[in-house]
C-alpha cells in the first residue's frame, strides 16, 4: 500500500510541477479589454521573449488602446494593433523573427508580418482555428488563457475581401495584470 501511496505522491506531485510551470504570471499576464468583455492571455517570454517585451512596452503606453480588429476572417483569425486600422500601420520598430515549433492552434496569439521574416512590429492575431501552415513561420507571443468565446464574437470581415472589417470591432483596452491595481 505505501508502494501506491509514493507513486501517487509522486504523480501529484509531476502534475502540480507542470500546472505551476505554465501559470502566467502577473507580468507575463496580458488582459485585453473588449466591449463584451475582457480576454486573458499568458504571454510567452520563453518562446519569444523580444516581442514579449516589446508588446509588454507598447502596452504600457496605451498604443494598443482603441485599435482596431481590422481583418477577422472566420475559423482563421483576428488581426489587430494596427492604429491605422488598414493593416499597414504599426510603432515602427520591426522585430527579428523568434520562430519556436509550437503549432498554431486555437487560442494561439502569434505576430502578423509582411513577407520577410523579420517585419513584425505591432500587429498581432488570435488564431480562432487551427493553420498548419504558419507553423515556424510566425512568431506565437501568447495563448488565451479566457475569453476565447468573446474574440469568436469579434466582427468578421469579408471573406471576399482577405476578411477586411467594415466598421471594425475594437481593442478598448490592453493591461499586464502586474500593473492592474487591486
Amino acid at each position: 500500500m505505501s508502494v501506491l501511496k509514493g507513486a501517487a505522491a509522486a504523480v501529484f506531485l509531476l502534475f502540480a510541477t507542470l500546472v505551476s510551470a505554465s501559470a502566467a504570471t502577473p507580468e507575463d499576464t496580458l488582459l485585453l479589454d473588449l466591449a463584451t468583455g475582457t480576454v486573458t492571455v499568458e504571454l510567452r517570454p520563453d518562446l519569444a521573449p523580444n516581442h514579449v517585451a516589446r508588446i509588454k512596452e507598447l502596452v504600457r503606453k496605451g498604443f494598443y488602446d482603441g485599435t482596431p480588429f481590422h481583418r477577422v476572417i472566420a475559423g482563421f483569425m483576428a488581426q489587430g494593433g494596427d492604429p491605422t486600422g488598414t493593416g499597414t500601420g504599426g510603432s515602427g520598430t520591426k522585430l527579428r523573427a523568434e520562430f519556436s515549433g509550437e503549432p498554431f492552434v486555437r487560442g494561439v496569439v502569434g505576430m502578423a508580418r509582411a513577407n520577410s521574416p523579420d517585419s513584425a512590429d505591432s500587429q498581432f492575431f488570435i488564431m480562432l482555428g487551427s493553420s498548419p501552415s504558419l507553423d515556424g513561420r510566425y512568431t506565437i507571443v501568447g495563448t488565451v488563457l479566457e475569453g476565447m468565446d468573446l474574440v469568436d464574437r469579434i466582427k468578421k470581415g469579408d471573406p471576399s475581401d482577405n476578411g477586411i472589417v467594415s466598421k471594425p470591432d475594437k481593442l478598448v483596452r490592453a493591461r499586464i495584470l502586474a500593473d492592474v491595481k487591486k
